[in-house]
């Protein structure tokens, strides 16, 4: 079985178990985290049915995102999850799943799950099995490690990486993966990072429009809203595909968990990065 070795271990997150599981553990202890370790619960309500998550490197987007692996991990345990991310690479094609193997942490390898991404094939005709778009890029990867934390290392999940986002795009990724997915237990996880680089009253004012077109569950204000404001938002399409697929399986609303910047943790306020956790449930 092929095996997809980490490509960001020791950049965007501490290079072995140890470091790592301890930088894990700081996310969720930080004073802008939960400030708690999760507890995962086997009798949860399960009731999230997906969650926008950050991608940025551990030391500046790891607390937001320790706050929604804190709310996923009191809601119960999944049998899977769908974690969709954008392209940074470029490479690869417009919409590529990895459809099986095992993705490789320093914490742990995680199988994928190929019952799911098969299905998820047959019901899109725009999302192609490809491993390059797979091979370097740290939106979908970042999430792992907090996944593995949370639930003892034992995950299945299918990863699926957006070079196209347009809404046509995005809404079709997401119905696939609602039938796919229909009558199973899952968590779709788009990873994304809010504004790129803008000074913080600036990031805040354009995040929070985008935010609140998540919170409303309109992937097509969100879409809109992203271009409109010229919103440097990179995970918009995995974002509207989480939105359109969690519709179907029954969510209802949305919550914001936490929303900082990176100039919260360096101080620094003038090109700062915007990052978001927000849980969709039933």
């Amino acid at each position: 079985m092929k095996v997809r070795r980490p490509a960001q271990a020791g950049a965007f997150y501490a290079g072995n178990k140890s470091q790592l599981e301890a930088q894990i553990r700081n996310c969720f202890l930080h004073e802008l985290g939960p400030r708690h370790l999760p507890e995962a619960s086997a009798k949860g309500q399960r009731r999230i049915v997906a969650l926008v998550s950050p991608h940025a490197g551990y030391m500046y987007s790891g607390p937001v995102a320790a706050s929604g692996y804190d709310s996923l991990a009191s809601d119960g345990t999944p049998d899977s999850f769908i974690i969709l991310g954008p392209n940074h690479s470029g490479l690869g094609s417009g919409v590529s799943i990895m459809a099986e193997g095992r993705w490789q942490t320093p914490i742990a390898e995680s199988l994928v799950d190929s019952d799911i991404a098969k299905l998820i094939c047959e019901h899109s005709s725009i999302i192609d099995v490809d491993d390059e778009a797979h091979a370097f890029e740290h939106s979908i990867e970042v999430q792992l490690p907090f996944l593995q934390y949370v639930y003892r290392h034992e995950i299945r999940f299918v990863p699926i990486c957006m070079m196209m986002q347009d809404l046509g795009t995005s809404v079709e990724v997401g119905e696939a993966i609602a039938k796919a997915t229909e009558g199973r237990d899952v968590v779709i996880i788009a990873s994304s990072d809010m504004t790129h680089y803008e000074p913080q009253r600036s990031a805040e004012k354009k995040d929070r429009a985008a935010i609140e077109s998540i919170l409303k569950l309109d992937e097509k204000e969100l879409q809109d809203v992203v271009e409109s404001k010229n919103i440097s938002m990179c995970g918009y399409g995995p974002v509207s595909s989480a939105i359109r697929c969690a519709k179907i399986l029954g969510a209802s609303k949305a919550n914001l968990l936490n929303y900082k910047t990176s100039g919260d943790i360096t101080g620094d306020y003038d090109a700062v990065v915007g990052y978001a956790s927000v849980a969709i449930s039933k």
